[in-house]
């Protein structure tokens, strides 16, 4: 017999309140668990934070050039003023070779000095890297060696500044020997092409060695940076907090033991009155900007050759600028952010820098003034140091080649052309032209 419409109403009523209680209390449960999970994370994080660390960072830097005895420099200062922080040595490694110390220089002394003498040794008992950054006093506590091994065995934070030409040799020798919960950042400017594909060489590091590997780039010319002229930079860190491809069982987190590694230790670290850091999270936009500047550089030297004026090089530059932020959003389009290339040091400053001061612009334009391929020019220029932009065009047009896309960048692909002797440089306007 059917039920009352009142009592239809109440039993399905009370049944609908039920299920209905039943999923309000499923629900509230589950996010009760996701909030106690996250107010876990939470208070174990502040409970780190809050923790006074009972240990100190050790520094290592790898690589001595101009720019990397420039950024020892920095960070030496910033170690001995930050003694809670760092401990005050910082090793810096050498490659080991053999320099005639000039009669002319300060410190000459025939009895020491006659015979050319190792670099490091020169190094530590000058406090100079004579050969690379002459002229310019490092601090007394960098200590320069020839033992990669032994200058990154025991670093908690590693910055690596060398050729980006010698990375992977460099990774094979530390394999193995970096401890895992150290940290890095990474001021070497270029892109690592490989059949597989192209990565950051912040990346390239950090899956090589297994520890996280941020970037420092900007507008940074070594010498004015070593002779503390104002400059500004830009530093990248966004380590991941989870299994990723390149850290599948996730990252070795650092001993709570030491200062937290976050933004304000790696501004800490860098930043100086002369030397003014900001730190970001676009990693891929810090590197890119780097690399892909010395390209565009090596364009406007082209022009600067020629004599063809400031409204050519205006020209180049902008075409420039757009192919980078391009490149960044085609191929790395899940982290790379466009402001990075026209609000920060690493993207903008510095291409403005590079292509009027920078050894890129200055070897590109003397190979056009003299008639002499570009290889000759580094020869006679760098005092044995190496281009990046040579090697960063001939490797971005491998990539875009490979892909059936050197037509969407026509600046890069010009400037590989020439360098190459396929295209003269005289024909750079219509090569980069657009319809």
């Amino acid at each position: 017999m059917p039920l009352p419409p009142s009592a239809s109403s109440l039993l399905f009523g009370s049944s609908a309140v039920v299920t209905a209680t039943a999923t309000s209390t499923s629900t509230g449960s589950a996010i009760a668990s996701r909030r106690l999970a996250q107010l876990s994370r939470t208070l174990a994080s502040s409970a780190k934070m809050l923790t006074t660390p009972t240990q100190k960072h050790r520094v290592t830097v790898v690589g001595s050039g101009n720019w990397g005895s420039a950024i020892a420099k920095i960070v030496a200062e910033n170690t001995k003023a930050n003694p809670e922080l760092f401990h005050p040595e910082v090793k810096m490694w050498v490659y080991e070779e053999k320099y005639q110390l000039p009669s002319t220089h300060p410190a000459y002394d025939p009895a020491k000095h006659a015979e050319p003498e190792k670099l490091t040794a020169l190094i530590n008992s000058l406090h100079e890297n004579v050969k690379y950054l002459p002229s310019i006093p490092l601090p007394d506590n960098i200590i320069a060696t020839p033992d990669i091994c032994d200058a990154a065995s025991d670093a908690t934070l590693l910055v690596f500044n060398v050729p980006h030409q010698f990375v992977s040799s460099i990774c094979n020798q530390l394999n193995g020997t970096c401890l895992q919960y150290a940290r890095a950042i990474s001021c070497i400017k270029g892109v690592d092409v490989s059949p597989e594909g192209i990565s950051l060489f912040s990346d390239t590091i950090g899956r090589r060695l297994g520890i996280y590997c941020g970037a420092l780039s900007g507008a940074n010319i070594a010498n004015e940076v070593a002779a503390e002229k104002f400059s500004e930079t830009t530093i990248a860190y966004n380590p991941p907090t989870g299994p990723t491809k390149d850290y599948p069982n996730g990252l070795e987190e650092v001993p709570g033991e030491l200062p937290a590694v976050d933004h304000t230790l790696f501004k800490t670290l860098f930043h100086r009155p002369y030397f003014h850091v900001r730190v970001v999270s676009d990693v891929a936009g810090v590197s890119l900007g780097g690399a892909l500047k010395n390209i565009v550089a090596i364009a406007a030297g082209f022009v600067d050759g020629l004599g063809w004026g400031d409204n050519a090089k205006a020209a180049v530059m902008r075409v420039g600028l757009l192919e980078m932020r391009k490149f960044g959003k085609m191929f790395f389009s899940e982290s790379c952010k466009s402001a990075t290339f026209t609000e920060e040091s690493c993207g903008v400053a510095d291409l403005i820098t590079s292509c009027n001061g920078g050894r890129n612009h200055k070897c590109a334009k003397l190979s056009i003034q003299k008639n002499k391929p570009i290889e000759e020019i580094e020869a006679e220029e760098l005092n044995g140091q190496k281009l990046q932009g040579t090697s960063t065009a001939s490797e971005v047009n491998e990539y875009l080649k490979r892909r059936g896309l050197e037509a969407e960048f026509p600046l890069f692909t010009a400037v590989h052309q020439i360098l190459k002797g396929e295209k003269k440089v005289e024909h750079l306007p219509e090569l980069i032209e657009r319809v």
